[in-house]
C-alpha cells in the first residue's frame, strides 16, 4: 500500500514519540508499504519550529534527514496538487492539512491521520 503520512503522524514516527498509534507504527513499519512524506510536511514543521511552537521538536533540515534515513519516499508539491486544492470542500482550513489531501486523491495515496476533520475529505483517508 502506498502511504502519505500527515506531519504528526510523521513526526511522532521519527521521534518514536508514545502519542503514534499502534495501527499506524504496524502500517509504517510493514515492508510491503511505501511511505511518502510531503513537501508540505517539511514547510509546516520549518515554518512552525522557526516560530518556536513546542509540538515541533525538530527542524525542516532535521526533519528532511530523519524521514530520509527512515527510508520515507518524499513528495514534492507539483502544479496538479496545487490545482486540485480548489477542487476540495471546505471541511478544513488548514492550508498544510488541505495539500495533503489534495495531494493524496491526486496521487493516489492513502492519507494516514489523527486528525478527524482531515479525514471527513474522503473514505480513503485513514483515520488513526
Amino acid at each position: 500500500m502506498r502511504l502519505l503520512l500527515d506531519t504528526h503522524i510523521a513526526l511522532w514516527a521519527i521521534t518514536d514519540s508514545p502519542r503514534l498509534p499502534a495501527q499506524a507504527r504496524e502500517l509504517i513499519f510493514a515492508p510491503e508499504n511505501e511511505i511518502y512524506v510531503s513537501a508540505a510536511s517539511v514547510w509546516e514543521i520549518a515554518i512552525k519550529h522557526s516560530l518556536g511552537r513546542h509540538t515541533i521538536p525538530i527542524s525542516g533540515k532535521q526533519a528532511r534527514r530523519h524521514f530520509a534515513d527512515a527510508g520515507y519516499l518524499p513528495l514534492p508539491i507539483t502544479d496538479q496538487h496545487a490545482a486540485a486544492v480548489e477542487t476540495l470542500p471546505p471541511i478544513h482550513a488548514d492550508p498544510f492539512d488541505r495539500m495533503l489531501v489534495a495531494q493524496a486523491l491526486t496521487e493516489p495515496l492513502k492519507l494516514v491521520t489523527h486528525d478527524a476533520t482531515v479525514a471527513g475529505y474522503s473514505d480513503g483517508i485513514l483515520l488513526i
